[in-house]
C-alpha cells in the first residue's frame, strides 16, 4: 500500500515450486526498483519470512515497512481472501496441467490488483487492525 496516496496494490511473482528466502529477496529488489516512496508488506508468520538474509535486507531497506500477522490463522491473513477469490474464479474454468491453471490464476491476480474495492475487501475480511 502506498501510504501517502492510500492505493492498494496486490504484486506477485509466480512459481512452479516452493519459493526460498533469495526469490523472497530478489522480489523485494524488484518491487524497490519498481515502486517509490515507503512499501507496506504484510506478511504472515512463515519461516521463509524470519530469515536471517531477509531481516537484514529489510533493515538495509528503511522504506520496506513489515506488518506481521499470527502465523496458523489465516482467518487474519489478507492474502488467503485473495487466494479464495482466485480459486472461485478457478472452479469456474477448465484447465490440463500446470500451464494452462496458471494464465488463469494470474489473470485473476491481476484484476483482483487493479480493483481497490477488491483488495480493501480482503484487508477488511482480516478483521485486524491495519494502519
Amino acid at each position: 500500500m502506498a501510504p501517502r496516496h492510500r492505493r492498494l496494490g496486490l504484486y506477485f511473482d509466480p512459481h512452479a515450486h516452493n519459493i526460498t528466502g533469495t526469490e523472497v529477496i530478489a522480489f523485494l529488489r524488484q518491487l524497490l526498483r519498481h515502486r517509490r516512496g515507503p512499501i507496506v508488506l504484510f506478511w504472515d508468520g512463515g519461516k521463509i519470512h524470519r530469515r536471517h538474509d531477509g531481516q537484514v535486507f529489510l533493515h538495509r531497506h528503511p522504506r520496506l515497512e513489515v506488518h506481521r500477522f499470527p502465523g496458523y490463522a489465516p482467518e487474519l491473513n489478507p492474502d488467503e481472501f485473495v487466494w479464495t477469490k482466485v480459486k472461485q474464479e478457478w472452479s469456474n474454468s477448465t484447465h490440463d496441467g500446470l500451464v494452462p491453471l496458471t494464465l488463469p490464476g494470474v489473470r485473476s491476480l491481476q484484476r483482483i490488483g487493479r480493483s481497490q474495492s477488491l483488495l480493501r475487501s480482503c484487508i477488511h475480511a482480516a478483521e485486524l487492525s491495519w494502519p
